[in-house]
């Protein structure tokens, strides 16, 4: 692999970990210094959240950039969730299970928006979707 072709997938490497840094740090910020406690779905979310700027970071140290094998799954399964927790915001899954109940914490307020109106589940999707598809260059870019 040529230096330049190197630097290209590092840099690509470096923004998807940045995106997942960015991402967990916002949902620590509104959990432990808003005060908003996330819902389920947040929740679940995070779980993927998380796990992903860890493993980035270890990559970007290492320049592994066969970390898409670990990382995509992760990235997938975690836009799905946010995919779901979108449509049930707008309304458009009318499920009986209520992600937000009436007595926990609820995503659905004007606390749980962002940028005059977006709403958090929806900046989540974004998150996910970005990561999965810069990943998908890279392993795209180093196929052989």
């Amino acid at each position: 692999m040529s230096t330049s072709s190197s630097s290209g997938l590092w840099s690509l490497l470096l923004v998807a970990w940045l995106v997942a840094l960015l991402s967990s740090l916002s949902a620590l910020f509104i959990g432990e210094v808003m005060g908003q406690a996330p819902c389920v779905l947040c929740w679940f979310q995070r779980a993927f959240m998380f796990p992903l700027t860890v493993i980035l970071t270890i990559a970007c140290y290492r320049s592994d950039f066969a970390i898409w094998r670990y990382a995509l799954p992760l990235a997938g399964i975690g836009a799905g969730l946010a995919l779901a927790h979108t449509l049930l915001y707008a309304g458009l899954i009318p499920l009986p299970i209520q992600p937000c109940t009436a007595t926990g914490p609820s995503c659905s307020g004007a606390g749980m928006t962002i940028f005059g109106g977006v709403p958090l589940p929806m900046l989540a999707l974004f998150a996910f979707a970005l990561i999965a598809i810069l990943l998908l260059v890279i392993r795209r870019r180093t196929a052989p």
